[in-house]
């Protein structure tokens, strides 16, 4: 059984908010880089990126990050599944900027700390700060999102699905 608890629409408008908290947090654009984890947190960056050029008038620096060898997980996997790497792109030199993380949704943050330990690796940013679309809580670590689409309390049994139309031709949040 599952339960849509964010449609096309309410996923816009999750991101127009994001986007604006994140103006208005850093009195700005000036100095900010917006890095998606990949897949769907790429996707998401681009998103707010272009919601900050249209309520701003000037567009900020995008880059994805492939956090596959920092997941803390991969020798969990079965050896002979080698882990795939999609690369990091960041065309934007990160030092002394503020970095927002962004990803689709935060569980655990196991994710956002392989995602921390990709960005460190890169350079040293004056600030990181997180956006994600879905935080439905269950942390195993001291992390904690500065802009939040929804908060989703959910069970360890149920899965949250994030669905983008660049990625899955349609665009809905499950909970199943």
């Amino acid at each position: 059984m599952s339960k849509t608890i964010l449609d096309e629409q309410a996923i816009r408008r999750a991101l127009t908010r994001i986007a604006h908290e994140i103006i208005e947090r850093n009195k700005g654009t000036d100095d900010i880089v917006l890095v998606g984890i990949k897949t769907r947190g790429a996707y998401l960056a681009e998103r707010l990126a272009a919601r900050i050029e249209d309520i701003e008038g000037k567009r900020v620096a995008t880059g994805e990050i492939d956090i596959t060898l920092y997941r803390d997980d991969l020798s969990h996997k079965n050896a002979s599944n080698e882990p795939k790497l999609h690369g990091t792109d960041i065309k934007t030199d990160i030092a002394n900027k503020k970095v927002v993380l962004v990803d689709d949704v935060l569980y655990t943050g196991r994710t956002v700390r392989a995602g921390l330990d990709a960005i460190i690796d890169i350079a040293r940013p004056a600030q990181i700060q997180l956006a994600v679309l879905i935080d439905r809580g269950h942390r195993e670590l001291p992390i904690r999102p500065d802009y939040v689409g929804k908060n989703v309390p959910t069970s360890k049994s149920e899965v949250v699905d994030v669905k983008l139309t660049e990625v899955d031709q349609e665009e809905q949040v499950r909970i199943i």
